[in-house]
């Protein structure tokens, strides 16, 4: 059966992401982005960071054959494999890291503009060092979230960077003539002297090298947490902090970390390696469904509350309701997050009688035990 991309694009849903039903599968960004890319059917193409498939499988349909693509997010994983066998084109595209294989004699990358810089950084670096000499760089976002610094970030590693016209409130950034020499530096590390540990990011790692305060506030109650633990998961892991001060503290607890960023789950196990803690399991997963029920003693969670630009309670809910399925009766949450969120009352309703820790002028650190 072939289909032609208008039609793909009409037929994408967000399923299994319904953390935020407002959000489309397909936006202006994906249509301006497939636009402006020329002759996709003679294109070698690496698409990052394609929310549910409308890159990927907007170029497949457009007559690409070497479809490569990397997605930070697994629900955006599955969310694309859905959508491929909804419009018959699974096997039509390759899954792979974001690494210098990913970019390795790429002539077209189509790319979503990520929020973060260094996440961007990490992009040019590997295309311009793998990708062919004659690629052309496509990174298109909204245009109020896009900024001067994203063009300064792609002429690290390309001579020409320019800006296409806005349209439908969206703008693609276009790079082209890779710089030669330019080499790939991520994972970064940095010495946290406050905790005397190698903090280890990707680029698109939430807050990078640094510890937040809200992580610190989370660590600095955590020596009397569920003292007869066994098992602990630092749920939505990060760079893993947590999941090492655990660890470290505690040798005779088994700490099993998991996020479903692919470069939050790199960052951690590079952090657990610098730190010798190569014992600690690390694990990629959409809310640790891969791990059984009543099977840990204590969670820790410093749950995230943007999805995209937008504030939002629902992912947090979900890793709620993850910790409350993990964790035995009896069991600890201890989680931490910013005073201004009404997370207290969905604690108490998804897992148990929660009371407050520690806080400040910006942050709760609360412990929910399991009912």
């Amino acid at each position: 059966m072939t289909v032609s991309a208008a039609e793909v694009l009409d037929r994408l849903r967000r399923e299994p992401d319904v953390e935020a039903p407002d959000l489309v599968a397909v936006d202006a960004t994906d249509r301006l982005l497939l636009d402006t890319a020329d002759r996709l059917s003679e294109q070698r193409v690496v698409v990052v960071d394609d929310a549910y498939g409308a890159l990927t499988l907007g170029a497949v349909a457009a007559g690409a054959r070497d479809v490569r693509v990397s997605q930070d997010l697994l629900v955006g994983e599955r969310a694309l494999a859905l959508n491929a066998q909804r419009c018959g084109l699974t096997g039509t595209y390759r899954s792979a890291p974001l690494d210098a294989g990913l970019f390795d004699g790429a002539t077209l990358v189509l790319a979503r503009a990520p929020r973060a810089l260094d996440a961007l950084r990490e992009l040019t670096e590997l295309a311009a060092a793998a990708a062919a000499p004659g690629v052309t760089v496509l990174v298109g976002g909204r245009v109020k979230h896009m900024t001067l610094g994203m063009n300064d970030v792609l002429r690290v590693g390309f001579t020409d960077v320019a800006a296409t016209l806005a349209r439908q409130k969206s703008r693609v950034l276009v790079a082209r003539g890779p710089r030669p020499g330019v080499q790939p530096s991520f994972p970064r590390c940095r010495h946290d002297d406050a905790l005397d540990l190698e903090v280890c990011a990707h680029g698109a790692a939430f807050a990078g090298t640094r510890v937040d305060d809200g992580t610190r506030l989370l660590l600095g109650a955590l020596d009397g947490a569920a003292p007869g633990a066994r098992t602990a998961v630092d749920l939505g892991c990060g760079t893993g902090v947590l999941a090492a001060a655990l660890a470290r503290a505690r040798p005779d607890l088994t700490v099993t970390a998991t996020d479903q960023s692919a470069a939050a789950v790199d960052s951690a196990r590079a952090t657990l390696a610098r730190a010798g803690l190569g014992r600690v399991g690390v694990l990629r997963d959409d809310a640790a469904s891969a791990l059984p029920d009543g099977s840990v003693d204590l969670v820790v969670c410093n749950p995230p509350f943007h999805l995209g630009a937008a504030v939002v309670t629902a992912a947090a809910d979900r890793l709620f309701s993850a910790a409350a399925r993990l964790l035995r009766p009896g069991g600890e949450l201890w989680t931490v997050y910013n005073n201004r969120l009404p997370h207290r009352a969905a604690l108490r309703r998804i897992v148990g009688p929660t009371r407050t820790a520690a806080n400040d002028r910006r942050y709760t650190v609360t412990v929910s035990v399991r009912r």
